[in-house]
């Protein structure tokens, strides 16, 4: 074969192992020395092509496809700092156990560190937050040199989505010239007869009968336990841990990306834990003896004091992917075993326990809470806890909600309770960052119809430039800025009190008027005025195609003299509900 052919087969047995893999998408960044491979990506039928010209919001925009299908996503740029660009999108892929593919083009060996242009020391780029790295060969034409490439696609494919699922990083060094022969026939070139992927299943982890017998012995005679369930993304989950707690006879708290908020009623599903767990009396009296905790950790700081602050419970951490998420540094079993079958293991060795006053006593904080809570609909003012509790109230079934970091998901812990119609809720918790959310968003919507998006006006601001592949592409997207001018979330810091400071470094008011981003994208804007405006709007954004972007202007002040107006109200009620327990 000439350089041209030999090229040519080898990215395109790459391109088509992965397709046999069921690799369905693939984000491409143009440029020139990934000329090869996402010419092979566009050719192969079975593969659909998304096109951002921006590495940095492209990153996001696979991770969103790949947390909303919970499948691996291929991302495909260029040599040099074009795959710098990917590193915020794979951090966070790594934290939230998000399956990506990333292939990035690199000049051959011959032109490293000499000062050819565009080239940079790409090998193991991304450190320790890539699962696996592979520093691919030149494009060969032996037999080997197929079979090589293709297991690589192979393994890169099954260790993306092994759990704990995470970003795969391949360099792929190419020569000039790069143009490969788009007329070959070359995807079925020595393709396996195997059935794709059958040899490739990864298992589940599960309990040995020693460790179930102590788990068994440290939950006996234990009526004062809770279950904690942070972002975890296994549909069998939710039923199953619903059983454990009935069984237990154990509240769930659950974090607003369980799922388990809006899976189905139950009665065990606790949501405004955030709010009476602040109150003194109530998080002392409410020790538990056990928790057992699954998924990451929760958006609530007031539920990690709280954990924090029981150390003489036993501590039962459950994490099917083996990792160490436990910042409390107080776990006393942790347990490497599937979440779901943890839960049917234990379910199917206990007895159903009686109905108990601890139970009840969590039951009835979260109903006070709950009900002082949803005062705040009667607020008139624009204000941006009382936007989640509307949006519970508007969003249709099946809808997806993504909620930007800071003040937007921990109001959204605070006000969006329990509903019988599913919504998926979903953020990029794994870092915790601003970036790259209108993104990650867009490439939800690929999977998720309709996908709303709430968003603080600073998250906003720092992916704007995300919007470009909404437009590109025809995404469906509904934008809900919270535009309160500035850090909002800084103003229920310590960093307040400093008022000569303050907003120059944490508030940092910027004054844009976002119309013209939406405008300049082809969205639709709407800068609402009251909550009629707000409700009419949402339900309209409902029928319209493409880029709609709903504008909420608060007050920060006013914001946080409301929550701190409600959290005294609830603190009172439940102190008051104590009372009248002890008397």
């Amino acid at each position: 074969m000439n350089h041209q052919d030999t090229l040519t087969y080898y990215t395109a047995a790459f391109v088509d192992e992965l397709a046999q893999m069921d690799v369905k998408h693939v984000v491409i960044s143009p440029g020139s020395r990934s000329t090869p491979i996402s010419l092979m990506f566009t050719k192969h039928p079975d593969i659909d092509i998304h096109i951002n010209i921006d590495e940095r919001s492209a990153g996001f925009y696979a991770l969103g496809i790949a947390k909303a299908s919970l499948e691996p996503v291929v991302l495909v740029c260029t040599s040099g700092t074009a795959a710098a660009n990917y590193f915020p999108a794979i951090v966070e892929a790594h934290h939230s156990r998000i399956p990506l593919i990333v292939v990035t083009a690199d000049r051959p060996h011959e032109l490293r560190n000499v000062g050819a242009p565009q080239a940079i020391n790409q090998l193991n780029l991304y450190g320790d937050y890539a699962k696996w790295f592979c520093e691919m060969s030149l494009p060969g034409n032996r037999d080997e040199d197929i079979r090589y490439v293709r297991n690589i696609a192979k393994r890169a494919s099954v260790m993306a989505k092994a759990n704990p699922a995470g970003p795969i990083h391949l360099n792929f060094p190419v020569r000039e010239p790069l143009l490969p022969n788009m007329k070959a026939d070359c995807f079925s070139y020595l393709r396996s007869e195997k059935e794709p992927g059958s040899y490739l299943e990864s298992g589940l982890l599960m309990m040995g009968e020693n460790n179930k017998d102590d788990i068994l012995k440290e939950l006996n005679n234990k009526a004062k336990g809770i279950i904690i369930v942070g972002e975890i993304n296994d549909p069998a989950f939710m039923k199953d841990v619903k059983v454990l707690a009935e069984t237990l006879q154990y509240p769930i708290l659950a974090d607003p990306l369980s799922f388990l908020r809006t899976s189905g009623h139950s009665d065990y599903v606790l949501d405004c834990y955030d709010t009476f767990l602040r109150v003194e009396e109530a998080a002392s009296v409410l020790q538990p003896e056990v928790m057992i905790r699954f998924g990451s950790m929760p958006v609530s700081k007031p539920l990690l004091l709280f954990m924090k602050q029981a150390a003489a419970a036993s501590h039962i951490v459950v994490d099917g992917g083996a990792g160490w998420r436990e910042p409390t540094g107080l776990a006393t079993h942790m347990v490497y075993c599937d979440e779901a079958m943890f839960c049917r293991q234990l379910s199917g060795e206990m007895t159903q326990q009686p109905k108990s006053d601890w139970l009840g006593l969590w039951q009835s904080l979260n109903a006070i809470s709950k009900k002082e809570l949803r005062t705040l609909g009667q607020e008139e003012e624009l204000d941006e806890g009382k936007l989640f509790l509307e949006l519970n109230q508007l969003l249709p079934e099946h809808a997806a909600l993504f909620v930007g970091n800071s003040m937007p998901i921990r109001d959204c812990d605070t006000f969006f309770h329990n509903r019988e119609g599913k919504v998926r809720i979903m953020a990029n918790r794994g870092a915790n960052g601003i970036d790259g959310v209108v993104s990650t968003a867009i490439g939800v919507s690929v999977y998720e119809q309709p996908t709303f998006l709430v968003i603080g006006d600073l998250s906003f601001f720092h992916d704007m430039n995300g919007l470009m592949a909404a437009k590109m592409l025809n995404r469906n997207l509904t934008i809900i800025i919270v535009n309160n001018d500035g850090g909002g979330i800084f103003s229920f810091l310590p960093q307040s009190t400093e008022k000569e400071y303050f907003e120059t470094l944490f508030g940092t008011p910027h004054g844009l008027d976002f119309s013209h981003a939406a405008e300049m994208y082809g969205g639709i804007f709407k800068r609402v005025e009251n909550w009629q405006d707000f409700r009419e709007s949402i339900k309209t954004s409902l029928d319209d195609k493409g880029l709609k972007v709903i504008e909420v202007k608060t007050d920060r002040h006013s914001n946080v003299e409301n929550h701190r107006s409600l959290w005294k109200k609830v603190s009172q009620e439940i102190k008051n509900e104590l009372k009248g327990i002890r008397q």
